[in-house]
């Protein structure tokens, strides 16, 4: 039997309209550093550590394969994954979040296991974790 290959995570992409406005909100509200935007206006990253945020466009998608990705609706129940974002105070992440545009699901809560977490959804329909680290 031949060696598993070896993956790891490089970049994590999330679909949106406008990259470039999604970049720019995620480092108001996140603090979060922009890297680059395409010329093309298609595709923003930011400089996330090593493995990389990043925003393309529907229109992207559909050029990648056949029929693109499900647009995400802000009033539809979150998609079936969530960015999870590290702060050591998670209540003025989520305020922040709040303030900048964010929609409130739920807010900082103590978890059994230790990690204090809330959710918020951004202007894109993303679902969005902030919490303490593991």
């Amino acid at each position: 039997m031949a060696d598993p290959i070896e993956l790891r995570l490089g970049w994590v992409i999330v679909y949106v309209d406008d990259p470039a406005a999604a970049s720019a909100f995620y480092q108001a509200a996140f603090g979060l550093a922009g890297e680059f935007v395409h010329p093309s206006g298609s595709y923003a990253q930011l400089d996330t550590g090593a493995t990389k945020l990043a925003f393309a466009s529907y229109a992207l998608g559909e050029q990648n394969f056949d029929r693109g990705v499900r647009r995400t609706g802000v009033d539809e129940q979150p998609p079936n994954v969530e960015l999870a974002l590290v702060a050591d105070d998670v209540d003025a992440a989520f305020a922040h979040a709040l303030e900048a545009g964010c929609v409130a699901l739920a807010s900082p809560e103590d978890k059994p296991h230790g990690q204090r977490v809330s959710y918020v959804r951004d202007p894109f329909g993303t679902l969005v974790e902030l919490a303490t680290p593991i």
